[in-house]
């Protein structure tokens, strides 16, 4: 199914790209590794070019994760925040990437620092999408005990994109972790209930609940492999999709 308004051939008009934080990592252990967003990078610029509004939540993981060091013994909420600030870092390396590649981007964060980037405002991140600027949205949803997953589901939703195009290390939603077990299987397409109801580790619940409440589609896919974003919008590659309508299935 082709949305109305999407560039032809393209299944999607606009939508919002999820970068898992640890993908920045490339092979390092930690922090950020510019060849692979500089790999990112170049595909996202190819689906600018294509007309289609982008844009992008990048998490945080690569540098700080604050779930795990609240376990140690830190306060979550001030852990939070400096997850929140990691991805403000991550957004600006992937800003740096992008305008190497001739795309004019934009990064609004939910956390105000003037200096370094623009408040998070809806209607001027609107208006920059309608401009052909990508708009890379950071500091999650500005509070502590959220997600990047709920953040990149609120700016969805705010935004009203077609989809929600998940890109992780993994090449859709699988039965077990394919890492560890060779046999898992790959779930072609998934309804929202059914990830709550298997408790399957796509988004946390809140998000799936929020992508359920807008009936808009989340396609997990591997941004590790080369043009697997351009194909996701032609409805080709490997993937799962995640909505209500199975006619969202596309082609494996």
């Amino acid at each position: 199914m082709t949305r109305e308004g999407a560039p032809t051939g393209l299944r999607y008009r606009k939508v919002l790209l999820k970068v898992s934080g640890e993908v920045l990592m490339g092979d390092s252990p930690y922090g950020i590794d510019m060849q692979t967003v500089e790999a990112v990078a170049r595909d996202i610029a190819v689906i600018a070019r294509t007309g289609v509004q982008l844009c992008l939540v990048i998490g945080g993981g690569n540098i700080f994760r604050g779930l795990s060091t609240a376990a140690k013994g830190m306060e979550r909420a001030s852990a939070d925040y400096m997850g929140m600030l990691a991805t403000v870092m991550n957004a600006l390396a992937m800003q740096n990437a992008l305008e190497a590649q001739g795309v004019d981007t934009r990064v609004q964060s939910a956390i105000r620092m003037d200096t370094i980037c623009e408040p998070y405002i809806r209607r001027r991140a609107m208006r920059h999408l309608e401009k052909g600027r990508v708009v890379i949205f950071a500091a999650g949803t500005g509070n502590p005990f959220f997600t990047t997953d709920t953040a990149a589901a609120l700016r969805a939703a705010e935004m009203g994109c077609d989809a929600l195009l998940k890109g992780t290390s993994v090449d859709g939603v699988y039965t077990a972790d394919p890492k560890r077990n060779p046999e898992a299987t790959r779930f072609p397409h998934l309804s929202y209930l059914e990830v709550l109801s298997k408790d399957l580790k796509v988004m946390d619940a809140s998000a799936i609940s929020l992508m359920r409440e807008n009936a808009i589609p989340i396609v997990v896919f591997s941004i590790r492999r080369p043009g697997a974003l351009l194909d996701v919008l032609n409805g080709t590659g490997v993937h799962t999709v995640i909505s209500e309508d199975t006619s969202e299935t596309t082609r494996s």
